[in-house]
């Protein structure tokens, strides 16, 4: 008879050691996240869009039900949350004390459960004049080497002196100039705040149009090098993911990349002669299958080719909403998450499972951010909505059921899951 003693030595050695690898598959710090650790969270991301958002002034936000997302995350063991936080226009929230105090306890609640969890907020192409109105604190003047001075932002210092895409969204909403000393403050500002709220991802959203004027991303690279020192001393672990829709391929300087993964919309193709019916293919459109640019990492790693997400946009719907598109980002004139959520029940969850598929099988180095939360744009003709994957239930009668397949396609896809 075996010495149950040893036995017991045996089973704890074995539960530590688990645990031990657990731990270090998404393990990262100052220094850097390895190739690895960083793949080990695109496998397991979600876009879960304004998780941790409330309204300022009525302490309600556009995605209630927060308690079946925190239960969601622990029961499919998602582990980077994107687009967690972020402002689209509105920025003078910004303004209102404890604003972020919600985004804090919310990832306090679900760190409680999984400390390994990253959050992603954004910074988009957008500002409008609703930035007059915040102060400038004396600690983004110093990320940014700047003498303090007592003054709010300035929209007008933000935009792009020959004028390229002011007023672009709307009159008094521009798509902000990254060559003005101004636009690098307020991006810094938005950076900071959301990395003290806990998040350790960063979306800089179409940074070519934000880049307007900087071709060479000169611009860019001595902004981002500014972020990343900022988040040595207040990060969580001292980094801070960055990612944005890189048309291009990526955004790199002299080899070296200036984004730690990228991203891109999935690029659905719709099927002319199948109403409503939609692939995926490599080469259509500007899709970014393949075409991730090789370079040297910002933790030190090099690739032939950078891993990316890609993710179901949302953009608005065509002119001739159900109509074919071909040749367009419309699928039968809808943004991809709309046109998702049109589908019936059913054929969701099997146009997840193929594309989970797809994108593993036609690039290693993509990897697909299951839908979760999400503005939808289904037109006049059916108002307006928002995708919500969790499982339908009396506490979130708006679930669309496909949390349990998340669930089962990371536990196939991926052998060596955490």
């Amino acid at each position: 008879m075996k010495n149950p003693i040893s036995v017991l030595s045996l089973i704890a050695c074995m539960v530590f050691v688990t645990s031990a690898a657990r731990a270090s598959s998404c393990r990262f710090d100052a220094s850097g996240i390895s190739r690895e650790v960083l793949e080990n969270y695109l496998k397991r991301s979600v876009t879960m869009t304004e998780f941790l958002e409330v309204d300022p002034y009525t302490n309600d936000g556009p995605y209630p039900y927060k308690e079946d997302d925190v239960r969601l995350i622990g029961n499919i063991g998602a582990k980077f949350i994107g687009r967690a936080v972020y402002r689209w226009g509105g920025e003078e929230a910004l303004a209102v004390p404890d604003y972020m105090e919600q985004a804090k306890r919310l990832i306090a609640q679900v760190h409680a459960n999984d400390p390994e969890v990253i959050f992603q907020a954004a910074l988009f192409e957008i500002v409008t004049r609703q930035v007059d109105k915040i102060p400038v604190p004396a600690w983004t003047f110093a990320a940014m080497d700047i003498p303090a001075e007592e003054r709010h932002f300035s929209y007008e210092k933000m935009l792009n002196p020959d004028g390229k895409m002011a007023n672009h969204w709307r009159q008094g909403s521009s798509v902000p100039d990254i060559t003005q000393p101004e636009t690098q403050l307020w991006f810094m500002f938005l950076a900071g705040t959301y990395i003290g709220a806990g998040c350790e991802a960063l979306h800089l959203g179409q940074t070519a149009l934000i880049g307007m004027a900087d071709p060479q991303l000169l611009h860019w690279e001595a902004f981002l090098t500014k972020v990343r020192r900022y988040a040595k001393t207040v990060a969580r672990r001292g980094w801070v993911l960055l990612d944005a829709h890189v048309p291009s391929g990526g955004m790199v300087v002299n080899g070296k990349s200036l984004l730690d993964f990228n991203s891109f919309p999935l690029r659905i193709k719709e099927i002319p002669d199948k109403p409503q019916q939609a692939e995926l293919a490599a080469g259509y459109l500007d899709a970014l299958y393949g075409r991730s640019k090789a370079c040297i990492a910002p933790s030190g790693w090099s690739c032939d080719a950078l891993p990316y997400l890609v993710e179901f946009d949302n953009f608005g719907c065509s002119r001739t909403p159900g109509q074919s598109t071909i040749d367009s980002h419309f699928i039968w004139g809808y943004d991809e998450i709309s046109w998702l959520y049109l589908q019936s029940e059913n054929d969701r969850r099997q146009w997840l499972r193929y594309a989970c598929n797809w994108v593993r099988q036609h690039d290693p180095c993509g990897f697909l951010q299951m839908p979760v939360s999400r503005i939808v744009s289904l037109c006049n003709q059916h108002g307006r909505g928002k995708f919500r994957g969790n499982t339908r239930s009396e506490s979130m009668p708006d679930g669309l059921n496909l949390e349990e397949t998340i669930k089962e396609l990371w536990n196939e896809t991926s052998s060596d899951s955490i």
